[in-house]
């Protein structure tokens, strides 16, 4: 599973206050470089900078968080990340080469998104996020994500953007309030390679777990990753200080893929034959998938 490091974010306090600053002079680029570095040392692969709306000075604020990063951890592949798309353009004007191509994240299923945005993913050289978020919002099943990816990719094809540069992103919706979604989504990855064979996937992990308490985040988020990967998922953008989901992904926990697969495949195991630690994966299986009714103490029952 590649990890793309979710937290050179604007919502974050530390960097937040960097990207907020109007003033160049002001900004300080340490917290940022040490944070970058942190998540090459925890075994991201990517580095998401993600600067929100940016609405105000992005184009200016962009080109230099790039040359900040790159500055830190060169060689690292970075996703940029705002809804400003001339600030993605600005930071892929100065972005060095690095090991893989740089990553335009996100490009929504929208007409007005995609026409501006497709044409500056190929100028540049760069992948790109297919976010499967349409003139509607959000789709209300794996059909309609479906209808969103091929008209998309479609585009992207005709601009010549091959689908093996395209990354196709769902959207992971929180459990706890739209719990028939994460089936969705699961169905819609099993889906996309007969789609559109050869694209990539992504995701942002941590939606999965946007509301409930701060001490049932981790094992949700673990959880979910590992279903989706049975159904083919790639890459996700997830949290770099959760040691255990980083282990999981990079192939160090090979029980709790096996227990969770074997759970989706329909064997139950003797809840009372497994860890305290496998029992907590084997109920947030269920709870995902709806065999169990969600409640904040969901481990606890």
């Amino acid at each position: 599973m590649i990890l793309f490091g979710e937290s050179l974010n604007v919502i974050s306090n530390v960097i937040g206050k960097q990207f907020k600053e109007s003033d160049p002079a002001k900004r300080n680029p340490e917290s940022i470089q040490k944070e970058v570095v942190m998540q090459k040392e925890k075994g991201m692969d990517y580095i998401d900078i993600n600067l929100g709306p940016a609405k105000k000075f992005g184009t200016e604020l962009m080109p230099w968080v790039v040359q900040v990063v790159q500055e830190a951890v060169p060689g690292m592949p970075l996703l940029l990340d705002t809804s400003n798309i001339d600030a993605i353009e600005a930071g892929l004007k100065v972005a060095k080469p690095a090991s893989k191509p740089h990553i335009i994240n996100s490009i929504m299923a929208r007409p007005e998104r995609y026409e501006a945005m497709v044409p500056m993913a190929a100028k540049y050289d760069a992948d790109f996020v297919a976010l499967m978020w349409g003139p509607d919002g959000l789709p209300r099943d794996e059909n309609e994500r479906a209808a969103l990816a091929v008209e998309l990719i479609y585009f992207a094809n005709e601009a010549g953007i091959a689908n093996e540069r395209i990354w196709v992103d769902g959207i992971v919706t929180p459990v706890n309030i739209q719990q028939p979604q994460a089936i969705s989504l699961m169905n819609f990855q099993g889906m996309l390679q007969d789609i559109a064979p050869g694209v990539k996937s992504t995701c942002g992990l941590s939606n999965i777990s946007n509301g409930p308490p701060t001490h049932l985040r981790h094992i949700l988020n673990q959880t979910y990753m590992v279903m989706l990967q049975k159904y083919g998922m790639e890459s996700v953008i997830a949290d770099p200080l959760d040691v255990q989901l980083t282990a999981i992904a990079k192939g160090k926990r090979q029980d709790i893929v096996d227990l969770i697969y074997g759970i989706m495949d329909g064997n139950q195991p003797d809840i009372t034959s497994l860890s305290k630690e496998l029992q907590d994966y084997s109920k947030t299986v269920n709870v995902i998938l709806g065999n169990t009714l969600y409640s904040d103490s969901w481990l606890d029952l």
